[in-house]
């Protein structure tokens, strides 16, 4: 028997995931969007993948990109997170005015004050039902100051707290 997309999204939800912001830039400038659907993929080559709705307006120029930015966002970061999920619905360089970014190897805005950043090249894009699974190669890394977490469960964000120092 085939369940229900709403019981399939209901059971997802109680799927605890690490909460991240995806950056890329482009000729139009920089884009992201909040996202949880991101895991590792292998440490030889260091491999992640990103999944993202073909429906998103910034799909296209993740695409053409060829590039992108996994920020994995510290408890401090939550606004933000809210905000590159589209509420507000800022315009995209109010969204980046919000906080202070870096670029490293590929030019993708890196988070400042993310936990990490993972700043890859993408290497392949597999098209599965709505979304896109984006394979990106680690190029440079940035570590952040943080060393707690953020993560979505049940519709919401909580805070991780950790005692242990990096």
């Amino acid at each position: 028997m085939i369940e229900s997309r709403t019981r399939f999204r209901e059971a997802m939800s109680r799927l605890g995931a690490a909460v991240n912001i995806i950056t890329t830039t482009g000729p139009l400038g920089d884009t992201g969007f909040t996202a949880s659907a991101v895991c590792s993929v292998t440490d030889d080559p260091a491999t992640v993948l990103v999944c993202m709705n073909r429906a998103s307006r910034q799909h296209d120029i993740f695409q053409k990109s060829g590039v992108l930015c996994v920020n994995i966002l510290a408890p401090a970061d939550e606004d933000m997170a809210a905000i590159f999920a589209g509420q507000p619905d800022l315009p995209m360089p109010e969204r980046f005015a919000r906080a202070s970014w870096l670029r490293l190897a590929t030019g993708a805005p890196v988070l400042e004050s993310a936990a990490a950043a993972l700043d890859c090249r993408i290497s392949q894009v597999l098209e599965v039902g709505s979304h896109s699974v984006i394979f990106g190669l680690v190029q440079a890394i940035h570590l952040g100051p943080a060393t707690s977490g953020l993560i979505y469960h049940r519709r919401t964000y909580h805070r991780l707290v950790s005692d242990k120092s990096a």
